[in-house]
């Protein structure tokens, strides 16, 4: 547990259960679960099997497994998980992409727009 008080400048890298009520700039990665309290503010990206979130992230949040976004957290990043939970009032500013396959998410490709065969058909016709 990293109470209110603690302030962390760098990554952190942790394994099983982590609780933050901090401040942290930087990463988190991990292979369990982070929660993030009422208090706490992540400045960086978030990558781990599960979290639960009720501060405030400013990056992007991977959750290999399930996201739980909790009333009056604030993320301003993209978020791709298998599975999410937005309670009301909660301010998501970003990208959402949920894999309930549990297939490992990754980022989403664009492909460029295909010029069409055949020339459009109009109702005048």
């Amino acid at each position: 547990m990293l109470n209110s008080d603690v302030e962390i400048k760098g990554d952190l890298k942790f394994s099983g259960e982590m609780s933050l009520d901090g401040k942290i700039d930087g990463d988190i990665r991990g292979e369990g679960t982070v929660v993030l309290g009422d208090t706490s503010v992540v400045n960086g990206n978030i990558d781990t099997h599960s979290a639960s979130v009720r501060g405030k992230v400013n990056g992007n949040i991977v959750a290999k497994d399930k996201l739980e976004v909790k009333a009056k957290s604030e993320v301003f990043g993209d978020i791709r998980a298998s599975k999410l939970v937005i309670e009301e009032g909660v301010i998501f500013v970003g990208k959402a992409e949920i894999n309930p396959n549990k297939v490992s998410p990754s980022p989403v490709r664009s492909e460029p727009a295909k010029s069409p065969t055949e020339p459009a058909r109009g109702m005048g016709r």
